[in-house]
């Protein structure tokens, strides 16, 4: 189910964007959803790293059926790295999943506690696991905990929609994205799903 503010938010996003009122016309009735999966949204973002969203889909189907179909940190670290290597995963991306896997089973990584803490505090956990940093962070702020108002800077896709849409194309520095997410305040998490949307007739999901 998508969140309880989306509405609100896309109503707020269209009333104040032009761009923003088009594409809230184009994609009524989807949004954000979470797949409810702590573990299942953290290793879905590093699958997805630095590769394309059809990319990323294939990779993760491959990597999910060689567990048997069930994303858990039991199996990952059951399944050892020549196996997960053997699904299409890069060797530094198995010895991460396989970081994330140890930081649960161990019970390093508490998601009971993270509904209790604000962002940074939750990206600061997170960053703890071998490779998570801010751009996976966030990509489980919005996608599992559903933070409203998460802009990630590092994203490759929104820099394009944003480039593309509000600068002609133009290249843009870290500085001018931040400024330009203040006018989405805070929605900040919406309009970026928007954005990505704007770009990838596949929603994005982790």
């Amino acid at each position: 189910m998508m969140p309880d503010y989306w509405q609100q938010a896309s109503q707020a996003l269209a009333a104040d964007d032009p761009l923003m009122q088009v594409l809230v016309e184009r994609f009524s009735g989807q949004g954000l959803a979470s797949r409810g999966d702590p573990f299942g949204t953290l290793a879905r973002s590093i699958v997805g790293q630095q590769i394309s969203v059809k990319a990323a889909d294939a990779v993760w189907h491959r990597f999910a059926a060689t567990l048997g179909g069930r994303v858990t940190p039991q199996l990952v670290l059951a399944a050892g790295p020549e196996m997960l290597a053997a699904a299409g995963l890069s060797r530094r991306k198995v010895e991460y999943l396989s970081d994330l896997a140890v930081h649960f089973v161990q019970g390093r990584l508490d998601p009971a506690a993270w509904q209790c803490m604000d962002d940074e505090a939750v990206i600061v956990a997170l960053t703890d696991v071998r490779g998570i940093g801010r751009w996976t962070a966030e990509m489980f702020l919005i996608f599992n905990l559903m933070r409203p108002d998460v802009f990630p800077l590092d994203d490759i896709g929104l820099q394009r929609a944003v480039r593309e849409h509000y600068f002609g194309g133009d290249v843009l520095s870290r500085k001018v994205l931040a400024e330009t997410g203040e006018r989405w305040r805070p929605w900040r998490s919406v309009a970026t799903w928007y954005l990505w949307r704007s770009l990838d007739p596949l929603p994005v999901e982790y």
